[in-house]
């Protein structure tokens, strides 16, 4: 059987393992699963474009389970009040290919985005860090902000968003989490203005530059989660020049992220290494660090994960008969119906 996790039963886990202590467990499960990253199959995501977005596939392994998920971007959905991202994916069990998980990863993406970005600040952005400036206040700035204040222990979200009810309902949304506050911001140079942490997470597929030079500070870490298509950027070129820049997968991210607009000879870093402690992430606190997310399967292969051992352990979910139950081996035709129907008849007569 195969445990089948829809949008209303991840609610119910989120309730019960309380969102912030999910995005924090997460977190802790990607970073174990990117330091072993040797262990597992990678390869960029098949990405199929038009004019309106892309659909993308994003499949991993290592030797004990395969793993991918399913996943779109159309930023002009929300004009028809349907979300720009949706997904769902699949975990499976790699020494007979069953699916053990078929989930919903709508939600469980925006928690696992979130706590991509919160397990790459914690490696890099300056440890005192307690200001986050929030760029796109849409369907998954909560997250963020719940991640950091959970994990990093921002205490001050500065908002900006083009559409000023947007940020308001961000407003709404964080009221109930003490010890957060959260700054209605006019102006994307007005809310990263004195933040020790940037977070851009915008949705127009469009060569976009969001943040500017000038508005960089020494000491800034920059969380780019927006730029993630081709064609679709957040930082100016003269942002990613000033500060050390790290990536997932970089085959992947030189076409996908910001740094898509850099020569292909531009120096990046490899976050794996520093999680892994091969190599130094920030060097001192002046240093201006830059995560160009763009979202790796690895990630989804950690959620997916995590989402089945939480489902079962809680009994959240349903089991469905995804795949056929062996009646025997060699005898799919009787799951037609058309063989269980005549041994009825014949016990019958």
């Amino acid at each position: 059987m195969t445990r089948f996790v829809d949008v209303p039963a991840m609610a119910k886990l989120i309730q019960a393992i309380e969102i912030d202590e999910f995005i924090a467990e997460l977190t802790d499960a990607i970073e174990a699963n990117f330091v072993r990253w040797e262990e597992f199959d990678k390869a960029a995501r098949f990405g199929a474009h038009n004019e309106e977005g892309v659909i993308e596939l994003m499949p991993t392994a290592n030797t004990e389970r395969y793993g991918f998920k399913y996943v779109n971007g159309h930023p002009e959905n929300i004009k028809h009040d349907l979300f720009s991202v949706m997904g769902f994916g699949v975990l499976s069990d790699m020494s007979t290919g069953y699916p053990l998980l078929l989930s919903e990863l709508t939600l469980a993406t925006a928690m696992r985005t979130a706590a991509t970005s919160v397990m790459a600040a914690r490696a890099l952005a300056r440890k005192d860090s307690r200001v986050m400036a929030v760029i796109g206040n849409g369907a998954q700035a909560e997250f963020q902000a719940i991640g950091f204040h959970k994990v990093i222990g921002i205490t001050e979200i500065r908002a900006f968003d083009i559409d000023p009810e947007t940020t308001e309902k961000l407003i709404r949304n964080l009221a109930e989490f003490e010890g957060l506050k959260v700054v209605h911001c006019n102006s994307v140079a007005e809310a990263v203005k004195g933040a020790d942490i940037v977070t851009t997470i915008t949705a127009d597929k469009a060569m976009a530059t969001i943040i500017t030079p000038e508005m960089v500070e020494p000491g800034m870490h920059f969380n780019g989660v927006g730029g993630d298509c081709p064609g679709k950027t957040e930082l100016a070129a003269g942002v990613l020049t000033q500060g050390k820049v790290f990536v997932e997968f970089e085959p992947q991210t030189r076409v996908e992220g910001d740094i898509q607009q850099m020569p292909a000879d531009f120096p990046v870093h490899h976050l794996w290494k520093v999680l892994a402690g091969k190599e130094t992430g920030r060097d001192n606190d002046e240093q201006v660090t830059i995560f160009d997310s763009v979202g790796f399967a690895i990630e989804d292969f950690s959620t997916l994960e995590y989402i089945y051992k939480q489902s079962v352990q809680r009994g959240i979910g349903v089991d469905i008969e995804l795949v056929p139950t062996p009646i025997g081996p060699k005898d799919l035709f009787t799951h037609t119906g058309r063989g269980r129907l005549r041994s009825v008849k014949k016990r019958a007569v």
